[in-house]
This record gives C-alpha cells, structure tokens and sequence, in this order.
C-alpha cells in the first residue's frame, strides 16, 4: 500500500462509473429525455450538492485571480464538455463514443506539457500507447464499428468533448492543490448551471415525467449522482495527489470496466483477448502513473 493508493482506487471507480454510462445515459436520451434538458438536471443536482456539502466544510475565500481559471474549468468541465458528450451520444453508437474518448489522455498529455511544463517521457508515451492499444482492442472485438456518415455529427462532438475534457482535467489540477474539492466544484458547477440553462430549459418544458417507468428514473439518478457527483469528488481527490496526465489514461479502463458491468449482468462472456488487453491498460496505467526516481 502506497500514500496515492486511494487515489488510484478512486480513479478505479470513476472508470467504473463512466464505463456504465454510456449505455446508461443513453437509454435515458431514446425517446424520454433530450441531451441538453439532461444536461440543465446533472449541473442543477450537483451544484445543489456540492453547495449542500459546503456547508459543512470550513469556508474558504477563492483568490479573485483563480475565478478566471474557474470560469474556464466550468466552460470545458460541465458546459462545453457535457453538452458536446450527450449530443453526441445520442446520434452515435455507445461502441463510437468509447472508442473516441481514447484520445483524451493523449489531450492530458500534451495539455499538462504545455500548461504545466510536465515532460513527455519515452514512458508516458509507451504507456499510453498500450493503454491505447488495449482499449480499441477491448473495444473493438467482435463489434463492428460503424463510422457511418449518419454517425459523423455525433463522432465529431464526441471527438470534441474528449479534447475540452482532457484540458479540464489539466486546468482543474492547479485548483484542486490550493483549495478543497468541494470549494471549487459547487463555483465549477454554479457557474457551469447558467452557462448550460439558455441552451436546455427548453428541452424540459413539457416532458412527460408522470410515464417514465421505473428502470429509466433509476437510470437518471445514476447519472444525477453517480455520473454528475460522485465521479468528479473522485477525480478532484485524486487530482490532488496525482499528475493529470495519470488522471487521464485512467480513461482506458473504462471500455474493461463496462466489460465487467456487461459480465456482471450476464450481457458479455469473457475471452483471451479481453484479459489480454486488460493487461495492455493496466500496464500502461502502471508506466505512466510510475514516478521515476530522479523525481521528487
């Protein structure tokens, strides 16, 4: 056991999280939610959340200079980044969205180099690599990926939201080490809850709430709580300890972590080659998350 080995079982379970989502946010979004009404719920539940937990947390004063940092992380941490993900999804496939996302520890890396002068290592990029690798893999065995032109719109913003999310997670980490998680979440979330209203208010007018059945109210608070609260306290606790860059290639476990949801439900069998690219991920998360020894 390690001082950061909570962190890691953190980010072990936002992957887990993000890993159902996909499937589950989208049934949400056919035929009983549109993307943008359900985006307008996650940042109204979880500002009243995170404003709820504040206060029983000691009050902290935010520097003026850090609301400019703020602003941007609520742009690409809840509006840009949420409304680009579910707009997305719902005009592509679940297999689409998984496979682009991919890219966002990429992003991490070349963002937390550029941001925070992080050096891109031969070992970073070999674990991201695998990680990579074992992710398409995963990802992509016995399932046909279907970029279709019908599908394009929804890749492209998919695509976007992997970029926003991956300078989220950079521009966030400076934040998460001067204050407490939920101090700059309830600000993020705020702020992000009127930037994302104009754009779904509309889409909320008139839902039919009273007809939803039971399996689809269950699956709009998994979204409310698990994907919109829970997730982020997590990443904001492992941000604290750990570089972004090793934040973001914990995005690869998520395809093996809907893997073991599908397993669990009986939706799946396992094989060779998903062990075989657990193995690839795991290994890559490894090398990156590896401080080496000339580092403090």
């Amino acid at each position: 056991m390690t001082k950061n080995t909570g962190a890691h079982l953190a980010l072990l379970t936002v992957a887990l999280i993000y890993g159902a989502n996909y499937t589950i946010a989208r049934e949400v979004m056919n035929g009983y939610l549109e993307p943008l009404g359900f985006i307008v719920l996650r940042a109204t539940s979880a500002m009243m959340l995170f404003w709820g937990i504040s206060f029983w947390h000691p009050s902290e004063q935010i520097d003026r200079k850090d609301f400019i940092r703020i602003i941007l992380c609520a742009i690409s941490g809840v509006a840009a980044n949420q409304m680009l993900f579910f707009s997305g999804l719902q005009l592509t496939k679940p297999i689409n969205a998984s496979l682009i996302m991919t890219i966002t520890p990429l992003m991490v890396l070349l963002a937390a180099a550029v941001i925070l002068k992080e050096k891109i290592t031969r070992q970073k990029l070999l674990g991201i690599i695998l990680g990579l690798a074992g992710a398409i893999w995963v990802i992509s065995y016995g399932q046909p990926l279907d970029f279709q032109l019908v599908h394009v719109k929804g890749d492209l913003l998919i695509l976007g939201n992997a970029v926003i999310y991956g300078i989220y997670l950079v521009l966030v980490k400076s934040l998460m080490k001067r204050y407490q998680p939920v101090t700059i979440l309830k600000w993020i979330f705020t702020i992000g809850f009127f930037m994302v209203l104009p754009f779904g208010a509309s889409q909320l007018r008139g839902v039919p709430w009273e007809t939803f059945p039971l399996k689809i109210w269950g699956a709009i608070m998994y979204v409310l709580i698990m994907v919109s609260c829970i997730s982020y306290l997590l990443n904001a606790f492992a941000l604290k300890r750990l570089r972004a860059s090793v934040v973001g290639i914990y995005i690869f476990l998520q395809p093996i972590m809907a893997t073991i949801v599908a397993l669990l439900s009986g939706r799946d069998t396992l094989s060779v080659a998903k062990i075989f690219a657990a193995v690839l991920i795991f290994t890559g998360v490894y090398l990156v998350s590896k401080v080496p020894k000339n580092i403090a």
